[in-house]
């Protein structure tokens, strides 16, 4: 008599999709890598950050590589790769690329029998991959950026603590991702507030000399006119030059004090 399926075992059933063809996608792929592209990781230099999580990986799952990718429409793109050369491959046909259309592990403990990878060049070729287990990397609306995967050349089977693990390592990824949106977004907003404060700076010079040139033009017209008649002929009255002195008087503090309101 056969007994129920383990979580294991769950985890190791390929549904329909990832038979039926070599790299499916997901109907909701446009939102996807509108997603990718939310977070602007594509094409990033190397980090430190992304490259302990997957030496950890290998140590801590004891194989030769592990791997960050990242599912583009027509590629996958390496953010970091333990025990591999190669920064990307292309999306067709790709295991990373199947992994991405299901929220819990996908593992495959042997490569040379199982349906979902025989055509993938790192089984094929002369890599020889023959164990593949990745967890995807889910962002917090749900989407599938792609993958924390480690792989060996030999079959190996997970014990669902070591599943525990490898998804855990996933959010870790996923921390660092999150980050990296963050330092994004904080980047624009900075960009933007110096844009409005450049904005506002080319206004204020706008208005001061919009300022100046009303206020000042005016006052000096009055002055001048005020200088006119205090030295002019017929030479003014004893009356007329006391008016005079008034007038600039008050004229020349009122310029005195534009000109420190507008400097």
């Amino acid at each position: 008599m056969t007994g129920a399926p383990s979580a294991t075992d769950s985890l190791l059933t390929p549904n329909a999709n990832e038979t039926a063809h070599p790299s499916p996608i997901a109907t909701d792929e446009a939102e996807r890598l509108h997603a990718v592209r939310r977070y602007d990781i594509l094409d990033t230099p190397p980090d430190g950050a992304y490259d302990r999580i997957t030496a950890l990986a290998a140590r801590l799952f004891q194989v030769p590589v592990a791997i960050v990718s990242i599912v583009d429409s027509d590629r996958i793109w390496f953010k970091s790769h333990h025990g591999l050369g190669a920064t990307q491959i292309d999306r067709t046909p790709g295991l990373c690329a199947s992994a991405i259309l299901r929220n819990d592990p996908y593992i495959i403990p042997d490569a040379a029998a199982d349906v979902r990878s025989l055509t993938n060049p790192l089984v094929a070729g002369e890599f020889g991959l023959r164990f593949y287990a990745a967890a995807p990397l889910t962002t917090t609306d749900g989407f599938n950026l792609g993958t924390l995967c480690v792989l060996d050349k030999k079959p190996r089977i997970l014990s669902e603590l070591e599943v525990a693990n490898l998804q855990d390592l996933a959010s870790l990824v996923m921390d660092q991702l999150e980050l990296h949106l963050s330092a994004v977004r904080t980047a624009a907003e900075l960009l933007n507030a110096k844009s409005v404060a450049e904005k506002a700076n080319l206004a204020k010079s706008d208005f001061l000399s919009g300022m100046s040139h009303e206020l000042r033009t005016p006052l000096n017209a009055i002055l001048g006119f005020a200088q006119l008649m205090e030295t002019g002929s017929p030479q003014p009255t004893p009356a007329q030059k006391r008016s005079i002195d008034q007038i600039l008087q008050a004229g020349w503090y009122l310029l005195e004090l534009i000109n420190e309101i507008l400097d």
